[in-house]
């Protein structure tokens, strides 16, 4: 199994950037082909304190062919057409292997 995980830095507005991506981001990602499984974590702190970060969002696939195709479809282009939109300046992107 594979994940795309999303990272994102703390946002301006968090109101703003929380009520976009529940209500259209998410929406759209959810949508992909082949997603098993979406989780959205959102970051309180680390055990020094604060950190820089705000929401991590994985989501799972079978393999990192499905993934591809997940990220290749319309879905999955609406989703990163969306992404760049609203948070291009906050996010990265990565791909992880479950161990």
């Amino acid at each position: 199994m594979v994940k795309l995980v999303a990272i994102y830095r703390q946002p301006e507005n968090k109101e703003e950037f929380d009520r976009h991506y529940k209500e259209v981001h998410a929406p759209l990602a959810a949508k992909m082909p082949g997603l098993l499984k979406m989780e959205v974590n959102r970051v309180y702190g680390t055990p020094m304190g604060e950190s820089d970060l705000y929401l991590i969002a994985e989501m799972y696939f079978e393999n990192q062919e499905t993934l591809e195709q997940g990220l290749a479809s319309s879905e999955g282009r609406a989703a990163g057409k969306d992404l760049m939109g609203f948070a291009k300046k906050l996010v990265t992107m990565h791909f992880a292997e479950v161990v």
